[in-house]
């Protein structure tokens, strides 16, 4: 069940905090984290597309974020609590794709679709407690467990259990040390 909107804003500002050292204070995260501001506009746009009728202007409140902030997070999207996009600029976040609690996005990074399947499934489903570095594709119907870590500039097409640590050009899991 979602969090009450004020207690999800609050949830939102300790996460950038515990997350982000550059965070300075919380009218710093308030008013200056694009990455921020994408995600609560998503919010707005995610119970929109859910109601009967107001498809559309879901998808026109996300395309107003998408040009504010630089990040695109499609309203159909299912995204848990406390996201965290840092530094936000060019994430894609596709219709179908799922991201659990906990997550850290970095810039540049895509959750996109492999193929056209009409309302099918097409976009990665991200477990809680993943960061995903910088420049990251993740494509397709697949799924990253949680805990895991995808490196910056990695290539995902395939499912990878918790744990993972997903790095190269198609990405692979290497064993975590230590």
């Amino acid at each position: 069940m979602p969090a009450h909107p004020l207690r999800a804003l609050r949830e939102d500002v300790a996460a950038v905090k515990r997350r982000d050292p550059a965070a300075r204070s919380t009218a710093e995260i308030l008013l200056a984290y694009s990455g921020m501001h994408a995600v609560w506009a998503y919010r707005v746009a995610h119970r929109w597309w859910l109601s009967p009728g107001l498809k559309l202007p879901a998808r026109l409140l996300s395309q107003f974020a998408r040009a504010r902030t630089g990040v695109e997070i499609h309203p159909g999207a299912r995204i848990g609590r406390r996201l965290v996009i840092d530094h936000g600029m060019s994430v894609v976040i596709g219709e179908t794709a799922v991201i659990g609690n906990d997550v850290l996005i970095y810039h540049g990074v895509t959750l996109g679709g492999k193929e056209r399947r009409g309302d099918a499934k097409r976009h990665p489903t991200v477990g809680d407690d993943v960061v995903i570095g910088a420049g990251a594709k993740l494509i397709g119907d697949i799924s990253i467990g949680a805990h895991s870590v995808v490196g910056a500039n990695a290539v995902v097409t395939k499912d990878f259990p918790e744990h993972s640590v997903l790095t190269g050009v198609p990405a692979e899991n290497r064993a975590r040390r230590g």
